[in-house]
C-alpha cells in the first residue's frame, strides 16, 4: 500500500526545464551535481532560480559518484546532470556502481533535438541504450507533457523495491519547449512497509528452531536496531559482508566481523560448523556464497525486501520477502527460545582485535597497512565516516576496521570500481553534514579523481584524504605475485602530494615515521578544510597475511 506524502502546488511551468525542477523539488532534491553544457543551459538555469543548490564538479564522473553517495547515506536518490553525448557518457561508471550497489540514483542528461534524432548528427549518440544495461530504467522525456509522469516514475523506481538508478534523456527542443495546460508534478507517493507471511515466518521458524549452530549474514540491506533484538533474543552471531560493515556493531558481544576476504580467514571460519545462514539484507554481489556453503548444504533463510538471486551455493529454504525489520522481530518472536548451542563469536574478535593490536605497535617505516587501519580508527569517532576506495587498502580496512555504526565504513562491493571516494566524500558530507569525513584511497585511485579538491574546496566542504602510497596498482601487483610468483606493468612515478594538494589551496602532509600518522590525522581531522595526507605504505604484510591466514579468493578483486 502507498500513502501520498506531500501536497503539490499548481505552479505553472514556463518552459520544461523549469518543470523539471518543479518535479525535482517536489521529490525532495536538496542537490543536482553536475556540468552544464549548451543543451541544458535552460535546466541549470531553472536550478539557479529554486531551492535546489547546483554543485558545479570537474567532471562528470565525479558527479555520479557524489550523487551515489548522497543517495546510499540519505536513502533518497541522489541526482546528476550532464549534457549530451561525452557528458552523458561521462555519468555511467557512478550509474552503473550505483545500480550494482543497490543505491537510488537519477541520471538526468540533454539529448539531441527530436528534429535531427532520427539521423546521423554532432554529438549523437543513441544514450538511452547505451544506460539500459546498468540501470532499472533508461528512458527518453520526448513530449514537453510527459516530464511530470516520468520524473515520478523514475524517483519511485529508483527508492522502492531493490534501489538502483534510472536515467533520463531530454532533448534540447523538448527543455525549451512550453509544456502544456496542467503540467505539474505528481503526488510522492511512499510504500508503507510491509508485512511477512504468517506461513512463511512459521516455516522460518521451525528451521532455525532445529538449527544447532545458526549464523546470521548481514548485507547493507540489514536493518541494524531489528538485527540486534534478532541477535540478542536469540543469541545468534552476526558476521556481515563488506558493504554491511556497521548495520551490526563490531564491539557487541555476538560479533563475528567482516567475510569476504579469503576462505580461511578468521571470520569466515564462524561458517563452517553453521548448519543454517539467516541472510538479513544481503545480496549475491556483496559476497559470493560459496565461500559458506561450498558443499551446499546449509539452510538458508532469506530476509530482504524482494527475492534471491539464483545460484546454487544459496539455495534458500525460506524466504521472507518484506520489510526487513517486521521480519526479523517476527520471525524471533515465533522462534522465541535460542536456538542451538550458544556461541558469541568472542574467539573469532579476540584474532582480529590482537591483530590490530600489533599493527598498532608496528612501527616499520614505510608503514605497515595494519597500523595505518589502527591509527585511522582511533583518529575517528563512532559516527564519523571513512569512504574506503578500491584496491589493496580495501582488504585491509575491511578486515580490521572495526565498525559500530551503519554507514559509517563506506565500501563499493558491487562494482568496486576505484576512485569513487574522494568525490564521494563531497556527496557524504552534505547528506551527513555533522560527520567527520575521511577518504581512505591508494595512489593509483586518487589521481583519477583528485581534481574534485577544488570542488571540495569551492563549497566549503571539510574533508581528510588520506592517501596510501605505494607507487603501485597494489592489488594487481598481489594478485600477480599469488599467481605468477611476479608482477609486470603495474608500477608509476607519483607527483609531490604535498605540493599537488597546495596547488588547489588545500593543505598536503607528507608522513615520514609512523609515529607522524596519528597526530597527523588528528590535527586534519580538525581543520576546516580538504587536508591530503601521504603516507608511504609497505605491501609486502599482504603476503606475510597470506601465508598466515591461507588462499586469496575472488573477492579481493
Amino acid at each position: 500500500m502507498t500513502e501520498p506524502t506531500s501536497t503539490v502546488p499548481d505552479r505553472r511551468a514556463a518552459s520544461v526545464a523549469e518543470l523539471l525542477v518543479h518535479c525535482l523539488e517536489n521529490e525532495g532534491v536538496t542537490h543536482v551535481f553536475g556540468i552544464p553544457g549548451e543543451e541544458n543551459i535552460h535546466l541549470v538555469e531553472a536550478l539557479s532560480r529554486s531551492s535546489i543548490r547546483y554543485v558545479l564538479v570537474r567532471h562528470e564522473q565525479g558527479a555520479s559518484f557524489m550523487a551515489e553517495t548522497y543517495g546510499r547515506l540519505t536513502g533518497k536518490a541522489g541526482v546528476c546532470s550532464a549534457t549530451l553525448g561525452p557528458g552523458a557518457i561521462n555519468l555511467l561508471l557512478g550509474t552503473a556502481d550505483a545500480t550494482t550497489n543497490s543505491t537510488p540514483l537519477i541520471a538526468l542528461s540533454a539529448q539531441v533535438g527530436m528534429g535531427r534524432s532520427f539521423k546521423e548528427s554532432h554529438q549523437g549518440v543513441d544514450l538511452v541504450s547505451m544506460f539500459e544495461p546498468v540501470t532499472k530504467w533508461s528512458a527518453l522525456v520526448a513530449t514537453p507533457g510527459a516530464a511530470p509522469e516520468m520524473v515520478r516514475k523514475a524517483f519511485k523506481l529508483a527508492q522502492t523495491e531493490r534501489p538502483g538508478a534510472v536515467y533520463l534523456a531530454v532533448p534540447e527542443d523538448v527543455e525549451k519547449a512550453v509544456p502544456p495546460e496542467g503540467a505539474v508534478p505528481l503526488p510522492v507517493n511512499v510504500p508503507r512497509p510491509d508485512e511477512p507471511s504468517a506461513d512463511q515466518v512459521a516455516r522460518a521458524a521451525t528451521i532455525l528452531g532445529e538449527a544447532r549452530h545458526p549464523v546470521v549474514l548481514a548485507g547493507h540491506g540489514a536493518a541494524g536496531p531489528a538485527l540486534m533484538r534478532f541477535a540478542e533474543r536469540l543469541g545468534v552471531p552476526v558476521a556481515t559482508t563488506f558493504h554491511g560493515k556497521g548495520v551490526f556493531p563490531d564491539d557487541h558481544p555476538l560479533a563475528l566481523g567482516a567475510v569476504g576476504f579469503m576462505r580461511h580467514d578468521y571470520v569466515n571460519f564462524g561458517f563452517d560448523q553453521a548448519d543454517v545462514v539467516v541472510t538479513v539484507g544481503y545480496e549475491l554481489q556483496e559476497f559470493d556464497p560459496v565461500r559458506i556453503n561450498p558443499g551446499g548444504d546449509k539452510r538458508i533463510i532469506h530476509i530482504h525486501r524482494f527475492p534471491a538471486e539464483v545460484d546454487r551455493h544459496y539455495d534458500v529454504a525460506v524466504g521472507l520477502q518484506a520489510d526487513v525489520s517486521q521480519s526479523l522481530d517476527a520471525l524471533a518472536h515465533a522462534v522465541g527460545a535460542p536456538p542451538g548451542e550458544p556461541s558469541t563469536g568472542q574467539h573469532i574478535r579476540r584474532l582480529l582485535a590482537e591483530e590490530l593490536d600489533r599493527g598498532a605497535a608496528d612501527d616499520r617505516f614505510p608503514l605497515a597497512p595494519a597500523r595505518i587501519v589502527a591509527d585511522t580508527r582511533a583518529a575517528m569517532g563512532r559516527d564519523d565516516i571513512v569512504l574506503v576506495d578500491t584496491g589493496a587498502l580495501k582488504m585491509w580496512m575491511a578486515r580490521l576496521y572495526p565498525t559500530y555504526e551503519p554507514n559509517t565504513c563506506l565500501i563499493s562491493n558491487g562494482l568496486s570500481t576505484m576512485a569513487w571516494t574522494l568525490p564521494g566524500a563531497i556527496g557524504a558530507k552534505l547528506a551527513r553534514p555533522d560527520a567527520r569525513i575521511l577518504v581512505s584511497t591508494g595512489d593509483g585511485s586518487f589521481l583519477m579523481n583528485s581534481q574534485e579538491i577544488e570542488t571540495a574546496l569551492r563549497e566549503g566542504i571539510a574533508m581528510v584524504v588520506l592517501i596510501w602510497v605505494d607507487d603501485a596498482y597494489g592489488l594487481i601487483s598481489w594478485k600477480m605475485d599469488l599467481e605468477l610468483g611476479h608482477d609486470v606493468d603495474t608500477t608509476f612515478n607519483n607527483p609531490d602530494f604535498v605540493a599537488y594538494a597546495e596547488s588547489f589551496g588545500a593543505t598536503g602532509y607528507r608522513i615520514e615515521t609512523a609515529a607522524e600518522l596519528m597526530p597527523t590525522l588528528r590535527t586534519a581531522l580538525a581543520a576546516d578544510t580538504v587536508s591530503v595526507i601521504a603516507c608511504p605504505v609497505d605491501y609486502s604484510a599482504n603476503l606475510e597475511l597470506i601465508r598466515s591466514l591461507g588462499e586469496l579468493d575472488e573477492s579481493l578483486s
